[in-house]
C-alpha cells in the first residue's frame, strides 16, 4: 500500500489540472459566441448535473477504491463487455485529449519561436510529461498541484482585477463599467433558446476531467477520507473559476466582440496596466496545457493497467515499478500520443480543431456509463448502508442520463459537432469487434486446457 500517497489536496488540485485546461482560456469564446450572456446558465447547468455524476462516482468509489474507478465499476456491475467498452473509450479520449493539449503547447510556444516547427515542441512537450509520469506517485501530485495553482491564481488574478474594473474603474480611469453588457446587446439569449442549447455540448466538455478523481483514489492515501473531500470541493472551485471568470468577461466586453480581439484575459490584464500580459498569459496558458496533458497521461496509463490486469489488454502493461508506476503502460500511452507529431507535422494549422471535433462523444459516453453503472450499483446495494451516499439517488442518476442523452442530441444536430457522433460510432463498433475477439480467444485458450486436460 506505500504507493497509496495522493492527499486530497493533490487530488483536487490534479482534478482542477485537469478540468481548466486551454478551454477556459481561449475555448470559451466560441460557447458565448453561441449563447451570449446566458452562456452562464449553460454553465451552472452543466456544473450541477456534473456535480451529481461525481457524487456517484464517489459513493462508489469510497464503497470500493479500485483501480480503474468508472471503467472496473461498469465491469464489476454492468458486465464485462460495459467495462471493456468503458476502458478503452476512455483510453482512446485520454489519447486524442493528449494529443490535443500538446498541440497546444505548440501552437503558444511557437508565438514565443516562429522559427520552430510546431512538431518540435510537441515532441518536446510529450518526452517531459511522460518522464513526470515516471516519477513517484506523491512527486507526480506535488508537480501537478503547482502546475494547477498557476492556473488558479491567474483566474482569481482575472476576477479580483476584472471586479474592480467593473464597480470600482481601475483600468478605466476611475470610472466603473458595471455589469451592462450583461443585457445591453440583444439581451441575456440574443440567439434565444437555441443558442444556450447548442452551447450546452461545448460548456459540458468543458468539465471534462474531474472523473480523474476516482481514478487516482487507489493511490491517495485515505480514499475514504480524502475521496468527499476532494469531490465536494473540485466542483464548486471549477464553477466558481469558469462562472465567475466569465461573468467578470461578460461584463467588461459586449459578448459578441469576445474573441475577435484576441484573448480576453490578455485584453482584460492589458487594461489593468500589465504591459506584459500577452506574454504572462502564453506562459499561463502552456502551462495550463502541460498540466491537463500531464492528468491525461495518468488516467490513460491506470486505465490501460486495468485492462491488462482483467484480461482485456496485454499483460505486459500490467507490470508496475518499485515506486508503483506502471511504466509499460505509459510508455504505450506516451507512443500513441506521439501521433500527434505526425498531425503536427502535416496539419499544424488544424490537429487542436481535429481533436477537439472528434472527442466529444467519448466525454458524454464516460459519463453516462458513470450514471448507468450507478442505478446498478444501487440495485446490488439496496438495504445496505452507505458512505458518501449521493442525494436523492433514486432520481438524480436518471436526470443524469437525460442530460447526457441531450447533449449527445445536440452534438447531432449540430453540424459543427456530428462528427464526434461519427468518430464514436466508429470506436465502439471497433471496441465491440476486439472484445468479441478477445472472448473468442479466451474461450479457445479454455479449450486447449481441457483438451491438455489441465482443467
Amino acid at each position: 500500500m506505500a504507493n497509496k500517497l495522493l492527499s486530497s489536496r493533490q487530488l483536487s488540485f490534479m482534478a482542477l489540472g485537469m478540468s481548466i485546461g486551454v478551454g477556459l482560456f481561449l475555448g470559451s469564446a466560441s460557447a458565448i459566441q453561441s449563447a451570449g450572456p446566458s452562456v452562464l446558465l449553460a454553465y451552472v447547468l452543466s456544473g450541477g448535473v456534473i456535480f451529481l455524476i461525481m457524487r456517484a462516482l464517489g459513493e462508489m468509489t469510497v464503497h470500493n477504491p479500485v483501480s480503474g474507478s468508472f471503467a472496473a465499476y461498469a465491469h464489476h456491475y454492468l458486465g464485462p463487455y460495459a467495462g471493456f467498452l468503458s476502458s478503452w473509450n476512455y483510453w482512446i479520449l485520454m489519447v486524442g485529449v493528449g494529443v490535443a493539449e500538446s498541440t497546444a503547447v505548440g501552437i503558444y510556444m511557437k508565438s514565443w519561436f516562429p522559427e520552430v516547427p510546431q512538431w518540435t515542441w510537441v515532441c518536446a512537450s510529450i518526452a517531459a510529461i511522460c518522464a513526470l509520469n515516471l516519477l513517484a506517485v506523491r512527486a507526480f501530485g506535488e508537480a501537478e498541484f503547482w502546475f494547477a495553482l498557476i492556473k488558479v491564481v491567474t483566474i482569481l488574478a482575472l476576477v479580483v482585477g476584472g471586479g474592480m474594473m467593473i464597480f470600482v474603474g481601475w483600468g478605466n480611469a476611475g470610472v466603473p463599467l458595471g455589469v451592462s453588457n450583461l443585457w445591453q446587446h440583444g439581451g441575456w439569449f440574443p440567439h434565444g433558446a437555441s443558442g444556450l442549447l447548442l452551447a450546452l455540448p461545448i460548456v459540458a466538455y468543458a468539465f471534462a476531467g474531474v472523473e480523474m478523481i476516482g481514478i487516482a483514489a487507489a493511490e491517495s492515501d485515505n480514499p475514504r477520507k480524502t475521496i468527499p473531500r476532494a469531490i465536494n470541493s473540485v466542483v464548486w472551485r471549477i464553477l466558481l473559476f469558469y462562472v465567475a471568470a466569465i461573468a467578470v468577461i461578460l461584463a467588461i466586453y459586449p459578448w459578441n466582440q469576445i474573441g475577435t480581439q484576441g484573448s480576453p484575459f490578455v485584453t482584460t490584464f492589458e487594461r489593468l496596466g500589465i504591459r506584459q500580459a500577452a506574454g504572462i498569459i502564453n506562459f499561463v496558458v502552456i502551462t495550463a496545457a502541460l498540466s491537463s496533458f500531464n492528468c491525461i497521461l495518468f488516467s490513460g496509463a491506470r486505465i490501460l493497467k486495468k485492462l491488462a490486469d482483467e484480461g482485456q489488454a496485454p499483460r505486459l502493461f500490467t507490470k508496475v515499478r518499485g515506486n508503483g508506476i506502471p511504466a509499460r503502460a505509459v510508455y504505450a500511452t506516451v507512443a500513441c500520443m506521439a501521433l500527434g507529431v505526425v498531425l503536427n507535422y502535416l496539419v499544424p494549422d488544424r490537429a487542436f480543431g481535429y481533436m477537439m471535433s472528434l472527442l466529444a462523444f467519448n466525454v458524454a459516453w464516460t459519463w453516462g456509463m458513470i450514471a448507468a453503472t450507478y442505478l446498478a450499483f444501487r440495485r446490488r446495494q439496496r438495504g445496505q448502508p452507505r458512505e458518501f451516499p449521493l442525494p436523492l439517488a433514486h432520481i438524480t442518476p436518471l436526470i443524469c442520463l437525460l442530460f447526457v442523452g441531450f447533449v449527445v442530441f445536440m452534438l447531432g444536430y449540430d453540424p459543427k459537432t456530428r462528427v464526434s457522433l461519427y468518430a464514436g460510432a466508429f470506436w465502439t463498433l471497433g471496441i465491440s469487434a476486439c472484445y468479441l475477439l478477445n472472448q473468442r480467444r479466451a474461450r479457445n485458450r479454455v479449450a486447449a486446457l481441457v483438451d491438455a486436460g489441465h482443467l
